[in-house]
């Protein structure tokens, strides 16, 4: 009988031992897919548009960036307000920021950065 019990109690620790944890979602630094397969063209599309945001928003912060450096170079300071960019020598027009941003410029540094709205 004390074999019987002893087998029971050694089953029953290896058992709760073997659990296997879920990761919790929440500290996992995994993309926000779903995780099921007949939603993975979805997630994959939510993805795509997510980068192209973050690509345009990089892309169009660089041009202004090396359109206000020009400016000092040529000029000896950093333009008032960014339409003073828009000319023959630097941009033909403004570049739209990404939705719900804007363009933050301060022109005492000549730092520009692309802020939420």
């Amino acid at each position: 009988m004390k074999n019987v019990g002893f087998l029971l109690l050694m089953t029953g620790l290896f058992l709760s031992a073997c659990k296997k944890e879920q990761p919790n979602p929440a500290t996992t630094n995994a993309p926000s897919a779903s995780g099921n397969p007949l939603n993975a063209p979805a997630d994959y599309l939510g993805e795509v548009v997510k980068a192209r945001n973050s690509a345009e928003k990089t892309v169009d912060t660089v041009a202004l960036n090396q359109a206000v450096q020009l400016f000092y170079a040529q000029e000896g300071r950093y333009p008032k307000n960014l339409n003073e960019l828009v000319g023959p020598n630097y941009l033909s027009k403004l570049p739209q920021p990404p939705p719900g941003m804007k363009f933050d410029y301060n022109p005492a540094t000549g730092q520009l950065k692309t802020v939420p709205q």
